[in-house]
């Protein structure tokens, strides 16, 4: 059983399994959750948000998204009544970084030599670099990023458009400082020397490594239609793209091309400011290969009733402009659309092609491969997030990838615990979420190929569970 209970100077979790009690926070540390509403289950407490798992004896994060734990709270049990003793500033933050270690000797090393080099700062990179700081690791950690910013929230970028880069940050600048983690923002690796263990960046700049993950993450793929240089048609990458977006958007038409995760969740944060928001699509429902052919028709009646139109089993043929300014999408249906602006989300491919010649193992569609460890087929080089495919426990471990936000965090740790020669295995289950209007869908697994799907509940409401079989 669960129970949140107020304290006076701030609430708390108290939890009472095989008959111990335990206390410890009560909102998940991601986004703040009431974990009252999770799942209690053999030792562990599932966020009822996005799934996070937090250890009821320690309050340490055990699956993911979100980087910090629980404070944990003393229990005693005098006279048939429960105290709990917390400090005011656990109740206050409801979070608990975990302790790390720092760089010992940092005067002493050579600007271009690192023991550990991590390419990309998304969720992978910086859940590695956290890890081995946790573990007690205490040698340079590098991490680099084509980005202008410091790792963030990537996911927010199509649900929340508005947002600034300090905002969805997901560690301020001191913490990097604190713990002696370096990031080399707007610097991009070009090639890797595994023999030489070293990589070599854009501008000619050369470091060593002794530990290297590859956690790039993918590029977006680009309309190749007729005037797509044109002005104001985007990708969404960066916070910059986004709150661009949001203002040219603003009582204007937009055309997004895609109804991907990204492109619907684009629709849905724009229905309300632009004039008018229309969706180009090659199939015939949104999220079909995904969620079904049933709930991807409920998902599109929710969006139609928001006033988003639809233009499905079409592509775009030419992209027409006026003063070097989008003004019209042709389709190939011929039908023309007015468009101020244009969001392309039309899926991507790994951010690879700098590994070509390393001799790395990459599959034919460009991802990195590696095993339940994240280790690549060369020795001390790890890979993690979206740019890989790695066996999936719960399908048999068929090589797969897992684009999503938890997954990358689990692949982090998993790459720092084998760095340090933990022999960890993955087994975490995929999840993922998305929030359109208000409704949230969470969906746990891989279902990839399902033969028939069974949904209980309305789906009329958008109230149902579905069920995907093989």
């Amino acid at each position: 059983r669960m129970r949140e209970v107020d304290l006076g100077c701030g609430k708390a979790l108290l939890i009472k399994e095989n008959g111990e009690f335990y206390a410890m926070g009560h909102k998940c540390p991601h986004y703040g959750a009431p974990l009252v509403k999770g799942v209690l289950s053999k030792g562990r407490v599932r966020c009822p948000w996005h799934g996070a798992c937090f250890n009821i004896s320690t309050g340490d994060i055990e699956d993911f998204p979100g980087l910090d734990s629980l404070p944990r709270f003393q229990v005693k049990i005098e006279k048939e009544k429960v105290y709990i003793r917390a400090s005011k500033q656990a109740l206050q933050t409801q979070r608990r970084t975990k302790m790390m270690a720092k760089c010992i000797s940092l005067s002493n090393y050579n600007l271009s030599s690192t023991n550990v080099l991590i390419i990309g700062a998304g969720a992978a990179g910086l859940v590695c670099a956290e890890t081995l700081r946790q573990e007690g690791f205490s040698d340079r950690i590098v991490m680099c990023t084509m980005d202008r910013h410091l790792p963030y929230d990537r996911p927010k970028l199509s649900k929340s458009m508005d947002s600034h880069p300090e905002q969805i940050a997901l560690r301020p600048k001191e913490f990097f400082r604190t713990y002696d983690i370096e990031v080399l923002t707007e610097m991009q690796v070009a090639a890797v020397d595994i023999k030489n263990k070293t990589a070599v960046f854009k501008d000619g700049f050369k470091m060593e490594y002794n530990k290297l993950l590859i956690a790039t993450g993918n590029t977006p793929k680009a309309l190749s239609c007729k005037g797509k240089e044109v002005e104001n048609v985007f990708n969404i990458r960066t916070p910059e793209d986004a709150n661009r977006v949001v203002k040219l958007a603003t009582s204007k038409n937009v055309v997004i091309v895609g109804a991907s995760f990204l492109g619907m969740e684009v629709a849905a944060y724009l229905t309300e400011r632009a004039h008018s928001v229309s969706v180009v699509e090659l199939e015939e429902v949104p999220f079909k290969k995904f969620f079904g052919e049933r709930v991807g028709r409920a998902v599109m009646k929710m969006f139609e009733n928001n006033r988003v139109k639809f233009y499905m089993q079409t592509e775009v043929s030419e992209l027409r402009e006026q003063e070097g300014k989008l003004k019209e999408v042709v389709l190939k249906s011929g039908k023309v659309l007015r468009a101020d602006v244009c969001v392309v989300g039309i899926g991507a491919v790994p951010a690879t092609g700098f590994l070509k010649q390393s001799g790395i193992n990459i599959d034919s569609k460009g991802f990195v491969v590696v095993n339940k460890m994240m280790q690549t087929n060369i020795p001390g080089v790890f890979a993690a997030g979206d740019a890989v495919t790695f066996p999936l426990a719960l399908r048999n471990n068929k090589k797969v990838n897992v684009p999503h936000w938890q997954m990358a965090h689990m692949h982090g740790r998993i790459a720092a615990l084998n760095m340090l020669a933990h022999g960890m295995e993955i087994s975490t289950v995929p999840y993922l979420w998305t929030a359109m209007f208000g409704k949230s869908i969470r969906y746990a697994g891989h279902g990839e190929g399902f033969d028939d799907v069974v949904i209980q509940g309305d789906l009329d409401e958008l109230k149902f569970v579905a069920f995907y079989t093989k």
